[in-house]
């Protein structure tokens, strides 16, 4: 077991033998806290955007890396 399972494991461990409601409150609030933070609000123009991508990558407009370094290398000579 890696040590992000032990610390997982350790911390179920613990929150299920506590009676200690302000502590259970807390730990809930930080997860909360820590979701809120993780969520990234997109602009009307980013979503768009990512909408343009999925449907390019659905019809297979794409271009591979190689093809796209090869575009940059002629624009910059």
């Amino acid at each position: 077991m890696n040590t992000l399972d032990n610390i997982k494991h350790s911390l179920i461990d613990r929150i299920l033998v506590t009676k200690n409601e302000e502590l259970l409150q807390a730990i809930e609030y930080i997860f909360i806290a820590t979701e809120a933070a993780d969520q990234v609000q997109l602009t009307s123009e980013q979503t768009e955007m990512l909408l343009m991508s999925e449907e390019d990558i659905t019809y297979e407009r794409i271009v591979s890396e190689d093809e796209l370094e090869q575009s940059d290398k002629k624009w910059l000579d």
